[in-house]
């Protein structure tokens, strides 16, 4: 129906240009609407009712989809709702009511600092590549970066002298993050050694991290390269590179830095988001005392 395709490419703009958000995020908001209007065939979405929303996420229940999908694809119908209420083209949002599935306690998995240190002795050094992945190993768990924010670091937001970082994280949101010296040497040794000898690619003069031949790396390059790293160092977890942010974040809440520091390294938007650190903290200080505890 053309006027749900209008609405839909309307949102889309309001994503992008008014709430800032990435392009990525902004296409998983519209793929979730999309579902909807799937669902509801010709009906316009001016006149979906909180049953229709209903119907349409027991039609994922009854698949078996997962409490975490359910969640997501009932905030973005409700965001999209949200949209159309701010322009007065409907009255109420029909999915504010519609309940939330319950979902269980996430913790993420975190490493150790013995097996940080593990897998950076499994990087091998004597290849081309090995200071480059030793660099962005020690990038990842030394400044708490995502991957995305890893493959678009630029050579002109490195401040080595003043010991920080300039990072574009989500919603293209510019944050500073304090570098420390073992993050910056491994940096040096790569950017000074291995990689004055590529022969870059035009448009990747300022990308930090480059492939053999000269391009920028991908997310999945790097996910492959921590996958074998992590097999190397014999750890059997599993591990991502969002695991390196985890376990930066964790090691700082256990060595007593402030939550709202931590939460500015992150860029977290909200203090909720970075209090699941705080669980992960407990945790581990409930694990302590059912080890050492006599009476425990």
């Amino acid at each position: 129906m053309a006027i749900n395709e209008f609405y839909i490419q309307q949102f889309k703009q309001y994503l992008l240009f008014e709430k800032s958000l990435s392009k990525k995020t902004a296409e998983a908001y519209i793929h979730d609407v999309c579902l909807l209007c799937e669902y509801i065939g010709g009906q316009s979405v001016l006149t979906v009712t909180e049953e229709d929303i209903h119907k349409f996420i027991l039609c994922f229940n009854e698949r078996d989809y997962a409490a975490t999908t359910q969640a997501r694809l009932i905030s973005g119908i409700r965001a999209f709702f949200r949209f159309l209420v701010l322009e007065n083209v409907v009255d109420t949002n029909p999915a504010l009511l519609v309940d939330l599935p319950k979902l269980g306690k996430y913790l993420p998995t975190v490493l150790s600092i013995p097996e940080i240190d593990a897998i950076i002795r499994a990087v091998d050094l004597s290849v081309p590549e090995g200071h480059r992945n030793k660099a962005m190993i020690e990038m990842l768990y030394g400044c708490g970066l995502r991957v995305s924010e890893l493959v678009n670091l630029r050579l002109s937001r490195i401040h080595e002298e003043e010991g920080y970082i300039d990072v574009v994280g989500k919603g293209d949101k510019e944050r500073l993050v304090p570098v420390g010296h073992t993050a910056l040497k491994a940096l040096q040794q790569y950017t000074e050694g291995q990689r004055l000898h590529l022969k870059i690619k035009k448009g990747c003069e300022d990308i930090v991290f480059l492939n053999r031949r000269g391009g920028q790396l991908t997310r999945e390059m790097i996910f492959t390269i921590v996958k074998k790293l992590v097999k190397a160092a014999g750890i059997n977890k599993n591990v991502s590179p969002h695991t390196f942010r985890h376990s930066f974040a964790t090691h700082l809440i256990e060595g007593g830095a402030d939550l709202r520091a931590v939460q500015e390294m992150l860029g977290h938007e909200s203090i909720s988001t970075t209090e699941i650190y705080t669980h992960i903290d407990r945790e581990y200080i409930r694990e302590e005392m059912a080890l050492h505890h006599p009476r425990y």
